[in-house]
């Protein structure tokens, strides 16, 4: 097995697009190779990597990013704000979450509409509906006049990270039973924007992209659904296969690249909090492990976007845990070639500022005694380094990576933290 570190998620994917290149050429087909991970919201940069390269890839057992249905909810609620004479986009997230809009208010919306040769949301506007559907909407509009103002200005990740969590999306899937994987692609939708405005500064435009004088949200709204639509891999077509760990069980591949082997991700940071939850993470492993038949390529980064901020990541146990004898390694290092957001991307997108109280990631604030990098003593979990941090006051978390017990997430209020 070859163990593969690279500087960045952007340069593990740029990786197995050159290896997958190199395979190909030497004749193995692309549908005999796979690329897995453990959570979904990671295939959004290999996606982005594939889709730049021209590659065909195909999502075993589930949807590509932008087609995820909280992904094209988010995008539905950033269209209507960039223009209201979207009706398609209106239609979509009117009563989603729930509103208490009906079918029946829907179609006499859609008649006025269509009487007074006006759009959706000028039919919504005017509203001369009665009782709870009238209220509704009402506050239907009033929530998107909200977000127009409330965004106007600001960078394009605090936009997209304001309307997802004012549209109510965030508390919609909290509260879903199975929403965790929904709200890891929220959040990596605005990490995707904060990659999309980088290389818009620093790169010449694809063919195909947006003109720039577009302004930067319809821009984006644009190239995703531009990344959406393009290098669909046609049923029977030779594509590359992305899928999640689970959903390689009982599948083999002559090549297969195993991404994000880093404490808090694989094993999953979720896991560490529960009785059984390692070891069933290392079972997983195994798994992944022994679906290759003749090539085997396990990938970890030194940063990683995750959650909307940056994370600086120590290898996964189960990496550390397989034989030297069994692994050749590699430094994979392309920064030069990298978009700057893979150079310098700031932690600050991880606690976007809401329409009326900034807060500051944890660890910016200059009464803060902690930093980065921080040697710290924790009394239940001994030594360790601070590698990440989010919220601001008393919302404040850092994440420690332990020594003796790996990375935790700790609330600053209650930790107790001492200077090592």
């Amino acid at each position: 097995a070859a163990g593969i570190r690279g500087a960045s998620d952007f340069d593990e994917a740029a990786y197995v697009v050159d290896e997958v290149r190199t395979l190909k050429a030497d004749g193995v087909r692309l549908s005999d190779m796979a690329v897995l991970y453990r959570s979904n919201a990671q295939s959004r940069v290999l996606e982005h990597a594939l889709f730049t390269a021209g590659m065909p890839y195909r999502v075993y057992g589930g949807l590509r990013f932008f087609e995820r249905q909280e992904i094209k909810h988010a995008l539905a609620y950033l269209r209507l704000v960039a223009n209201q004479e979207d009706d398609g986009a209106l239609l979509r997230i009117i009563n989603f979450p729930t509103r208490g809009i009906g079918n029946r208010s829907l179609e006499q919306l859609q008649g006025m509409a269509r009487e007074a040769g006006m759009s959706l949301w000028a039919s919504a506007c005017a509203n001369t509906l009665s009782g709870r559907a009238a209220a509704s909407i009402a506050a239907f509009v009033q929530m998107i006049e909200a977000m127009r103002s409330a965004t106007a200005g600001l960078p394009l990740p605090e936009v997209i990270a304001h309307v997802i969590e004012h549209s109510g999306l965030k508390a919609h899937y909290r509260n879903e039973k199975e929403g965790a994987d929904r709200l890891e692609n929220l959040d990596e939708l605005v990490n995707a924007a904060a990659v999309y405005v980088d290389e818009r500064a620093t790169q010449l435009p694809a063919e195909g992209a947006p003109p720039e004088e577009m302004d930067e949200l319809t821009a984006f709204l644009a190239h995703a659904a531009l990344e959406a639509g393009e290098h669909q891999a046609e049923a029977g077509a030779d594509a590359l296969q992305l899928m999640t760990v689970h959903s390689a069980k009982g599948l083999e591949f002559h090549a297969v690249f195993i991404t994000g082997l880093e404490e808090g991700l694989f094993p999953h940071e979720n896991s560490m909090t529960e009785a059984e939850g390692v070891e069933e993470e290392r079972r997983l492993m195994y798994v992944a492990l022994t679906r290759a038949r003749r090539r085997l390529y396990l990938l970890l980064a030194q940063s990683r976007m995750l959650h909307g901020q940056t994370r600086y990541n120590v290898p996964s146990r189960f990496f550390r845990e397989l034989p030297e004898a069994l692994l050749s390694r590699v430094n994979h290092v392309r920064q030069s070639q990298a978009p700057a957001y893979a150079q310098q991307r700031q932690p600050a997108y991880g606690a976007m500022r809401a329409a009326h109280a900034a807060a500051a990631p944890a660890l910016q604030s200059r009464d803060s005694p902690w930093r980065i990098g921080q040697a710290v003593v924790h009394a239940k979990f001994g030594a360790g380094v601070i590698v990440g941090s989010e919220g601001g006051g008393a919302d404040a978390r850092v994440q420690v990576n332990f020594r003796n017990s790996g990375p935790k997430w700790l609330m600053l209020e209650y930790a107790k933290l001492t200077a090592a």
